[in-house]
């Protein structure tokens, strides 16, 4: 099955950005998080918050980054298309294409572990087997 792919589209408002009305780059990490947590609501059927209730898991942020390869501006209308990209036993990768007018500006990526509390120590969470039915979903 291809992979889900969410688009969201948003205005970046002047909080979103520095006194020359470019967009501050911690912003970028702050939309992936809500195009990830969105990707997961649309693929699984499920809101965000209940992922814990119904899987037992939260899914950790290990690994983000990006490529900055043009400035994205105070009025822009970003359109922002998340997948999951690749899968291991635990872990996951998102990525992101951040575009205006079509155009690529910002490229990111995020890898996510599917954790558990560990039965060992239940003040600590550990990876656990992402199921087959998730990685279906997700595509």
């Amino acid at each position: 099955m291809p992979p889900i792919i969410l688009r969201r589209e948003l205005t970046i408002v002047w909080g979103d950005c520095d006194p020359a009305g470019i967009v501050f780059n911690p912003r970028f990490f702050e939309f992936f998080d809500a195009s990830t947590w969105e990707l997961f609501e649309k693929a699984l059927g499920v809101k965000a918050r209940e992922l814990n209730a119904i899987y037992g898991i939260t899914i950790p942020l290990v690994d983000v980054g990006a490529n900055f390869l043009k400035a994205v501006k105070f009025g822009d209308t970003i359109d922002i298309a998340s997948r999951a990209a690749k899968f291991g036993r635990s872990s996951f990768q998102i990525e992101h294409r951040l575009s205006v007018g079509g155009e690529l500006h910002v490229e990111g990526n995020e890898t996510r572990v599917w954790a558990a509390k560990d039965p060992a120590n239940p003040d600590r969470i550990k990876g656990v087997a992402i199921p087959a039915d998730v990685i279906a979903k997700l595509g």
